[in-house]
């Protein structure tokens, strides 16, 4: 078994080699002056089970182009099996047309990924479930319900916990983890005005007196999530606080976090911190390594990856 990481989350990459005890694959990521990426990987990799590591987080396509030259060097150097293991799969929320003249990019990035030699993909907490149906090829579609769950254990007494919904959408994510917990759960019904923009409307379910803990796979502007803690504040909330995947977290994201109504903002490391992010007090980070190196070392001796989950 071999470990090659691409450039998005090195950090990540090291903390997954570091559990399983397997050094990375000596090579060779960077570009010419021109932007072009340029792979050579000083290992000899043929007739090897090689897991790549590689979200396609900012730039997304920049990281992208980088993930699929590493998939062809790798397939060109004669490797048994890639596996593509994008712990943040980059296009995720455009998984269908939009409106008349659009595209499914989601699915133009699967077809990219299958056709530059990638024998099957690992990531982690898809945006849409479908996007599994993508792929010609196999994907294991890991959740960080589990390390979540374990660190609401950890910070939370279990008393008057109240698991939210940001949005209608949500609501299954936000279920299962408030089954773990045996907890209650409420939704926050919020309209949309335009792209980046959301206008929370009002709460399903009573939150007073509650310490709410939303839910949600990805973080972007924040915006969803700091209308959402105002507007359960406002509901007889005790605490708000939040458990987010995908902390990707654009623009003024981290400015507005720090002064919103969230006690915290607890995210996983599937992408690459920012230093607005550290230091940003509010903001806390769970690392995932644990779970990808189990589902990795799962792949590898062909055994079970869904049991991780039972």
């Amino acid at each position: 078994m071999k470990l090659l990481a691409g450039n998005s989350n090195r950090q990540l990459a090291e903390a997954i080699a570091a559990a399983l005890n397997i050094p990375l694959t000596r090579a060779s990521v960077h570009r010419f002056a021109d932007m072009e990426v340029f792979v050579e990987i000083h290992e000899n990799v043929r007739g090897e089970d090689v897991f790549l590591i590689q979200s396609t987080s900012y730039p997304a396509n920049d990281n992208l182009m980088e993930l699929l030259v590493c998939i062809d060097a790798l397939k060109r150097a004669s490797a048994r099996r890639i596996t593509a293991i994008l712990p943040y799969f980059g296009y995720a929320r455009q998984d269908r047309k939009s409106a008349a003249r659009t595209p499914i990019s989601a699915k133009l990035v699967a077809n990219l990924i299958t056709a530059a030699g990638a024998n099957r993909v690992l990531t982690l907490d898809l945006h849409a479930g479908q996007i599994q149906g993508f792929f010609d090829i196999p994907v294991d579609n890991l959740f960080a319900a589990p390390v979540i769950s374990d660190d609401i254990n950890e910070r939370f007494d279990g008393n008057k916990l109240m698991f939210v919904s940001p949005d209608v959408g949500g609501v299954l994510r936000a279920r299962s983890i408030a089954q773990r917990h045996n907890a209650d759960l409420a939704i926050v019904d919020k309209r949309r005005e335009k792209a980046g923009v959301s206008e929370v409307m009002n709460i399903i379910g009573d939150v007073s007196g509650r310490n709410c803990i939303m839910v949600d796979d990805i973080v972007d502007s924040a915006g969803t999530l700091c209308n959402a803690a105002t507007a359960l504040k406002k509901a007889g909330a005790s605490s708000v606080h939040a458990y987010v995947t995908h902390a990707v977290l654009s623009g003024g994201a981290t400015a507005r976090v720090a002064s919103s109504s969230l006690e915290s903002l607890i995210v996983t490391d599937s992408i690459a911190m920012t230093e607005a992010v550290r230091v940003t007090k509010n903001i806390h980070v769970l690392s995932i390594s644990g779970l990808i190196a189990e589902a990795i070392q799962r792949i590898s001796t062909e055994s079970s990856v869904s049991s991780l989950f039972d």
